[in-house]
This record gives C-alpha cells, sequence and structure tokens, in this order.
C-alpha cells in the first residue's frame, strides 16, 4: 500500500513539473555557422569540476526516475535511454545541453531544469554512476537477427571503433558515450536524428561520418551496438519466483 502512495505522489510531482515549465530557450547547434561541438564552457564546466555526492544525488535523480526508472534502466521500447552505466561527463553534459536548449528535449526540459545547479547535475551523475547495470534491456528481435549482428559489426568496426571503442565503451575523457548495451530503438532512433541533422548538439565529425548510411545499415549497427554488454558492474540477478 505504501509503495503505491509513493509510486502516485512521484507521479503526481512529475506531472506537476510538467505543467509548470517555461518553453525550453532555443541555442544555437550545428545549425549555426559558429557552433563548436562540446565548447569547454558554461555549467557543464562547472559541474564537472565539482565532486558529485551520491546521498544528495539520489534526492536530485527522483524526478528523473519516473522516466529512466528508480533503477536507471531506461525503457526497452527507446522512449528513455538506459542510464545506469553512461560516463558521468556524458550524462552531465547532455543534462547542460537540455537545460540550456543545445539539445532539443521537450519531455526532459522541465525534469532538467528542477535541478538547482551545477553541483546538482554533479550530484546526479554521481549517483547514476553508482547503480548496478541492468542485466537486461532492449535487443533487435527480428528472426534475421543474427545476419543484422553479422553486417552491423562490420559496419561498427570500420568507422564506430575509433572513437566508441572495440567494445562500444565509449571515452570519458572525450564525452564519447558509453553506446554497448544501449536499447536498441534508442541507439537508432539517435544515429537516425543526428545522420538526419536533427540532433542539434551533435559532434560535426560524427555527422561527417554517419551521412552516407542507409536506414538498414543503420538498424544493423544498432543491432550490433545493442548486443554488446555495457561495461562495468552488473546487477544481480533476481532470484527465481517460487512455486506456489
Amino acid at each position: 500500500m505504501m509503495k503505491k502512495l509513493t509510486l502516485l505522489a512521484a507521479a503526481m510531482l512529475t506531472a506537476t513539473i510538467a505543467l509548470a515549465a517555461a518553453p525550453a530557450p532555443h541555442k544555437s547547434g550545428i545549425e549555426g555557422k559558429d557552433y563548436k561541438w562540446n565548447a569547454q564552457e558554461g555549467e557543464k564546466m562547472e559541474a564537472l569540476k565539482m565532486k558529485g555526492r551520491v546521498k544528495e544525488g539520489e534526492e536530485a535523480y527522483e524526478v528523473c526516475g519516473a522516466c529512466h526508472l528508480p533503477s536507471g534502466a531506461g525503457r526497452p521500447d527507446g522512449t528513455f535511454p538506459q542510464l545506469a552505466g553512461q560516463h558521468s561527463t556524458v550524462l552531465i553534459k547532455q543534462m547542460a545541453d537540455i537545460r540550456a536548449g543545445l539539445r532539443d528535449n521537450p519531455t526532459m526540459y522541465p525534469f532538467a531544469i528542477s535541478l538547482t545547479d551545477p553541483q546538482e547535475l554533479a550530484d546526479a551523475a554521481a549517483y547514476i554512476n553508482s547503480l548496478c547495470i541492468p542485466p537486461t534491456h532492449g535487443a533487435y528481435e527480428g528472426k534475421d537477427a543474427a545476419a543484422q549482428i553479422a553486417a552491423g559489426k562490420d559496419l561498427y568496426e570500420k568507422q564506430c571503433l575509433e572513437c566508441h571503442g572495440k567494445t562500444g565503451e565509449g571515452n570519458k575523457e572525450k564525452f564519447y558515450p558509453v553506446i554497448a548495451g544501449q536499447h536498441y530503438k534508442y541507439l537508432l532512433r539517435q544515429m537516425t536524428e543526428i545522420r538526419d541533422g536533427h540532433r542539434r548538439n551533435a559532434n560535426p565529425d560524427m555527422v561527417k561520418v554517419i551521412k552516407p548510411y542507409t536506414n538498414e545499415q543503420l538498424v544493423a549497427i544498432s543491432a550490433y551496438q545493442s548486443s554488446l554488454v555495457m561495461p562495468g558492474a552488473m546487477c544481480k540477478a533476481k532470484p527465481a519466483a517460487k512455486k506456489k
């Protein structure tokens, strides 16, 4: 009963935040002539210099958990990415970009601006980093999965591996995200948006690489990436339920 009341309160808080938020600002991104990817300025840099506090971050993360789930697992349908296991630099950059209006995300914006300052960004990232990695996530489920993964592996190793690593581990120092073990549908949506110029905080170097890829090729690459195992501490599998 208490758990249901807690979830109801969280849902009401979520709805209140979403309805009360002002429209997101608009900052010139990759469509602008002077766009510089990952400019070393603003609250992102302030947050990165701060020591994240896990305990305080747990409280800050409560509004995030409504969509990304308390476990940080996100949604297998690709609407919300898995956050557990992601680099803190990537988490802070994406939160700061959405707050600044550099990355368009009307759904997340009201919640992102509920974090009060750079310290709360650092705290939320520290808490997410303390979460174990869920053992399951959304993968490509077509009957041709084996063929898609094999084709995606070939494509990935030609042009994605240099930045995202052999096992999809990304690069914390360079702000390249972990893509191994991310939800298949989220990976496909993001790569498509980057290729088509709809993700305004994209890295121009990646846009050049991904621009020639067809929809079919992006499906294969996403299938392969989601088949990889996200590096980090995995959550322990839950014991099987006892038969009644």
